[in-house]
């Protein structure tokens, strides 16, 4: 398992796009979230961030400061978390983990006016759910209809 500190959380740039386009999931995991190339866009308000063992890519994610961010939460302060993947290669080293656990430090940091994230996710996706128990996240006790069932609305407090 990596130390902590080899693990950090970067905006995207083109850098990062030849590893993330060679990111794989796992078929069980593929229902449930999207690799990098397929959600990777300049949409307005969409913050792609990479996840980064050693300065290199090992999981992904998206942040959204858009209208979407009101389906979730009522909080004009708030965030959505979307699409997080981690490579399958880098599967089972905790670099998700380490992630997530830097995700309020380094959001207090890159985006001061955010105090919440929030984030929906699958009721059958229960090694997600561990992951965002197990970095602070909660269960608001909200549930959406997502595109392959029950969504379970989670909540991470940045400040």
């Amino acid at each position: 398992m990596q130390n902590n500190s080899s693990i950090k959380l970067a905006h995207f740039s083109d850098e990062h796009s030849a590893e993330l386009n060679e990111f794989e999931l796992p078929a069980e995991q593929s229902p449930f979230t999207a690799l990098p190339k397929d959600v990777l866009t300049d949409a307005a308000g969409q913050h792609p961030i990479v996840i980064l063992n050693e300065g290199k890519p090992v999981g992904f994610f998206i942040l959204h400061a858009t209208e979407r961010v009101k389906d979730y939460s009522e909080n004009p302060k708030a965030m959505l978390l979307t699409a997080l993947s981690i490579d399958h290669k880098q599967q089972g080293r905790g670099c998700g983990k380490k992630g997530m656990l830097k995700l309020p430090e380094w959001i207090s940091r890159e985006f001061s006016h955010c105090d919440e994230v929030v984030l929906a996710v699958n009721q059958k996706n229960t090694a997600a759910q561990h992951l965002y128990l197990k970095t602070g996240f909660v269960d608001t006790g909200e549930r959406k209809m997502g595109p392959i069932g029950e969504q379970i609305v989670m909540s991470l407090k940045v400040k």
